[in-house]
């Protein structure tokens, strides 16, 4: 079965309007809803007293219409007893306060007292619930999570990771400003009100930070599976751009992996919508466990909190969720079912208004509901099949967070630049860790590995000596896992590799750029920072063209083994990017994906020999996409097509083809 549904809040509305809305949510085609994730007040009204019969007789109507039930445990959001009871309970802020209460996600994951009666409310619904027929699965809290500037905690996770202190401060190098520590009690945290810290101390921060969470997740997790192990278990992730938490540690211990979808959210009003972005964050999602994954929170309207966010366009809500399957999404499921007339969220708009009437987005989704029913078990089973990877290196992303060497020297920014690139030639993207099997691919793109270790860098070496084309980017070898520079030449441990030296770099100023001398592409440009490269029997590909390095190497590709690993000194424009793109996958062997019509997008997925294509227009004017030779089946029209077909603006077509897997 496809997943499709909504997140619905009975506990806000009058009980006897469920029954309404379990009739038109069947009506609009679901069959999936997800409950209770900031309920705790209601389950537990007072400390140790259960009610759960509001609960049973809302998921019991929405039964009745033919939902099943995805249950998230209430932990997110404490209820005002427990804090009030327990304020040691609270997150610590960076400026080394406690939070107070007033909103959600403000307890610290590793408050010994806070776990405990997490523990509880946990056990006690999966007691009550581990054999309704409804429930399917459940959702660990909501949107792991805020860093925790908890000391004791801190010290704890390092005696654990280290052992002894000398140990410790050699790994951080703390004679430096004099800094050894003689006592566990000694370290801090990295609070704002202490300046830039030990970069050692800042990402052992970072992960002991991550690590908290997947530790508090972990206990949740056992609990389920104890109570309830025919029941999936998961949790709402946000996509690549959150950098907080190392998702592929976070995903390790579920069983599917889920993420909520806001193009328009967020309160920024003036923000285009970049496919691509939405296409990196599935792929990333989908790239934790190497499956198919859910979106469990699809916008369905306006975001808003204090601010209001353009609203989604006719057509953007089925475009992106058809988008999201495209990418290998197996359930669907839009935030939120109406929207709410009380609380902090008032105007993050639902499928429904405030005044419950269905509009223009309720019967937008009510048509993509149809559709479902139809195509769902075409869809069902089939996956996506990439030969590029990108490396998604958090080690390397918490430490240029602490050091991010200059204002325009973005991670996040740098890999999607490069990633569109890959996207407007609608080629298939793996998001993969460094300590992924790389096999399976013929193109490898690993921006910044600034924190690299021996293992990753062999690995590297692997790939590319059986036949692999690897692109490496700036400020990549740089740091050991101690986050400690390397005491060997740039690119460190990636040198042999790349065939190549950092012979110096220049970090730009704000604005400044250095135009690329690059197989007659005008307009290509480097910014933000340029390493100046001294091959060592690398070919050089592109010179810079300014400034006191002008003629010295700025990309450059090293012949190793069986394949090639090319070196991009800089941070390139789009121009750049998709000069580079173009020649990699040359190098790779690897074709574009069909149809290079610009904003038009398409995806695959596979079944066997089976394959269906997703043609998106995500522009706002009709458009003519040529299908490759042959006819094929339109699911969603039911018809035959071939060659030239005109899509609207915001149009999805899905065709089936038989095709060589």
């Amino acid at each position: 079965m496809f997943h499709f549904g909504v997140d619905y809040y009975p506990e806000h509305w009058p009980e006897e309007r469920w029954r309404e809305d379990a009739r038109l949510m069947a009506e609009a085609g679901f069959n999936v809803v997800r409950l209770a994730e900031f309920a705790w007040s209601r389950l537990e009204p007072s400390q140790g007293t259960f009610d759960f019969a509001w609960l049973d007789r809302a998921m019991n109507t929405l039964a009745r219409h033919g939902m099943h039930v995805v249950l998230g445990t209430p932990t997110a959001s404490p209820p005002p007893w427990l804090m009030s009871l327990h304020p040691e309970a609270f997150l610590v802020r960076e400026t080394g306060q406690r939070v107070s209460y007033g909103n959600r996600r403000n307890y610290s994951p590793t408050s010994a007292v806070y776990r405990d009666y997490s523990k509880r409310i946990v056990t006690k619904m999966a007691e009550h619930y581990k054999h309704h027929p409804a429930v399917i699965g459940w959702q660990i809290d909501n949107e792991f999570g805020d860093r925790d500037y908890d000391a004791p905690a801190f010290r704890s996770w390092l005696e654990r990771r280290f052992g002894t202190l000398q140990r410790l401060n050699e790994r951080w190098g703390t004679a430096f400003w004099s800094h050894e520590y003689g006592d566990w009690n000694e370290i801090p945290v990295p609070l704002a009100t202490a300046g830039v810290p030990n970069p050692g101390l800042a990402l052992d921060f970072a992960r002991f930070c991550s690590e908290a969470y997947v530790a508090y997740q972990r206990m949740q997790v056992e609990i389920l599976r104890k109570h309830c192990p025919e029941h999936f278990i998961t949790h709402n992730m946000m996509g690549f751009r959150y950098e907080l938490i190392d998702y592929f540690d976070l995903a390790y211990d579920l069983d599917l992996v889920s993420w909520d979808n806001y193009p328009r959210g967020f309160w920024n009003i003036a923000a285009d919508v970049d496919p691509s972005t939405m296409a990196l964050g599935h792929d990333t999602m989908r790239g934790l466990k190497g499956t198919n994954f859910w979106v469990m929170e699809q916008q369905a309207g306006a975001g808003g909190w204090d601010l209001v966010s353009v609203m989604p366009k006719p057509g953007e809500l089925r475009l992106w969720a058809y988008q999201a399957i495209a990418h290998g999404a197996d359930g669907i499921v839009f935030f939120r079912w109406r929207t709410a007339r009380h609380g902090t969220e008032q105007y993050w708009h639902g499928l429904l208004d405030h005044d419950a009437r269905p509009g223009r987005r309720y019967h937008e989704i009510k048509r993509m509901g149809q559709e479902i029913a139809r195509v769902g078990q075409t869809i069902e089973g089939s996956s996506v099949k990439a030969r590029v990877a990108f490396l998604l290196s958090y080690d390397s992303r918490f430490a240029l967070q602490i050091q991010p060497h200059n204002p325009g020297f973005g991670y996040a920014e740098q890999f999607q630049g490069l990633y569109r690139a890959l996207h407007a030639r609608n080629v298939a993207i793996d998001v993969v860790a460094p300590s992924a099997d790389l096999s399976r691919y013929d193109l490898v793109v690993a921006p910044s590995l600034y924190v690299l270790t021996a293992k990753t860098a062999e690995q590297l070496e692997r790939f590319v000596e059986a036949g692999g084309t690897l692109l490496v980017t700036p400020r990549s070898g740089v740091k050991d896992d101690a986050n400690a520079v390397v005491e060997l030449p740039l690119p460190g441990l990636l040198a042999r590799l790349c065939g190549v030296v950092v012979e110096d770099y220049d970090s730009l100023p704000v604005g400044r750029s250095n135009a690329l001398e690059y197989a007659g592409v005008e307009g290509a440009v480097g910014s933000a920072w340029c390493d100046i490269l001294t091959p060592h029997g690398a070919e050089v590909v592109a010179h810079y063209g300014e400034d006191y390095y002008a003629g010295q190497a700025a990309i450059t590709m090293n012949v190793f083994g069986r394949g090639r690993a090319l070196y991009l000194g800089t941070l390139g424009n789009d121009v750049l990017n998709d000069a580079l793109v173009a020649r990699l996958l040359d190098l790779a062997g690897l074709e574009p994906g069909p149809s290079e019509v610009a904003g038009v997008e398409v995806s695959e997925r596979w079944l066997g020999g089976t394959k269906l294509v997703f043609v998106l227009n995500h522009t706002e004017s009709e458009q003519v996409v040529t299908l490759a030779d042959g006819v094929y089946h339109d699911l969603l029209a039911d018809r035959l097509v071939e060659g030239e077909l005109r899509l609207a603006a915001r149009e999805v077509l899905i065709v089936q083809a038989e095709a060589q897997a």
